[in-house]
């Protein structure tokens, strides 16, 4: 039982840093178009494209985890 318990704190951990990856880099796209389409102002685009990146990242993380998480108990 501890074995399957490290397997799947593993695997959700896993899915988390993937989900946070993939969630900053899309999040970092976005944030920079979204950033020169609304003309922010100066040094409010990097405030700006921060807050997108790290929005996306958390967002896409958790739930890229909590699926993880769901799976994890499935046997096939």
């Amino acid at each position: 039982m501890g074995m399957a318990r490290d397997s799947c704190l593993a695997r959700v951990t896993a899915g988390v840093a993937i989900g946070g990856a993939v969630g900053g880099a899309v999040g970092a796209v976005y944030g920079t178009y979204e950033a020169i389409r609304y003309k922010v102002p100066g040094l409010l685009k990097i405030r700006y494209i921060g807050q997108t990146t790290l929005g996306s990242a958390a967002v896409f993380g958790l739930f890229l985890g909590a699926g993880s998480l769901i799976h994890c108990g499935k046997s096939y």
